[in-house]
């Protein structure tokens, strides 16, 4: 997740791992999903 974080540094996958936290999803709502994101992940939040 550290290289993704370097790639996508506004979505802090450095420090939540991917996990669906608050600080997680708000960066979803706010810059829509990455290429690595799934869509069953991103389905509720989008």
């Amino acid at each position: 997740m550290r290289e993704y974080d370097e790639r996508y540094p506004q979505y802090g996958f450095a420090k939540h791992k991917g996990y669906g936290t608050a600080s997680h999803i708000q960066a979803i709502r706010e810059f829509g999903p990455c290429p690595i994101h799934r869509k069953s992940f991103i389905g509720g939040i989008i």
